[in-house]
């Protein structure tokens, strides 16, 4: 969770946007420890808690769909890592590879009980596990997959200077990035067009926001606010 050293940083993250970012960051070390006590207590706590969901979730989608309960897609989180994200399965099976890597609301891939347990976020839970192995955070930038990270403008590489999250400020105000997609497709657009070029520049305003004024206690706040 602390920050590598500057020098240590991978050399596509060395450039002087992202240096005002960790300079910035540096300073709040002993938030940056708080922020990963604090997750790896809460997940621990509730995986134990939430244990009974998991399996009421595990056998449901298993009833409704063939495949796997979970779905393990690679994603990146700090410093350019990869890692393989959990979450349930709310898809047909090999859903990346007949579609695009972004779901619009009304996605003929998304199956039956999938469509409830997304509408509720409770596909998300899975990613405790990811908290718990110090690959993602309760808060942060959402992670992408490559294709979008290699995107990235230099100054929204800054947001890899810290895990990847499950909630933030950009999630809260676009839960309804679904919708949004739709909207834009009866347009002509495709997905990909939609939100590489529309949704992801606004939602990383929200990010770097949070990266310049990140404190624990804002990180509290914003999951309070996450299950409001």
């Amino acid at each position: 969770m602390l920050l590598k050293k500057w020098d240590d940083l991978p050399v596509f993250m060395k450039n002087d946007e992202v240096r005002k970012y960790y300079d910035v960051l540096s300073k709040k070390r002993v938030h940056l420890w708080l922020k990963r006590l604090f997750d790896i207590a809460a997940s621990f706590i509730l995986l134990i808690l939430l244990s009974p969901v998991f399996l009421v979730l595990a056998i449901w989608i298993k009833m409704d769909s063939r495949g796997s309960v979970f779905y393990r897609q690679e994603r990146v989180t700090q410093y350019g890592k990869t890692f393989r994200i959990f979450k349930f399965r709310t898809m047909v099976t090999n859903a990346d590879q007949i579609g695009a890597l972004i779901t619009g609301q009304n996605d003929t891939r998304i199956t039956r009980v999938g469509a409830k347990i997304r509408k509720s976020r409770l596909d998300e839970i899975p990613q405790l596990l990811n908290i718990l192995r110090g690959e993602m955070s309760f808060v942060g930038t959402r992670p992408e997959v490559q294709k979008y990270v290699d995107c990235y403008s230099d100054e929204m590489k800054a947001t890899l200077l810290m895990p990847a999250g499950v909630t933030s400020l950009a999630s809260i105000k676009y839960k309804d990035e679904d919708t949004l997609l739709e909207a834009g497709s009866m347009k002509g657009k495709t997905i990909d067009e939609i939100y590489t070029k529309e949704i992801l520049p606004q939602k990383m305003k929200y990010n770097l926001e949070y990266l310049r004024e990140f404190c624990f206690v804002k990180d509290l706040s914003l999951c309070v606010k996450t299950v409001v």
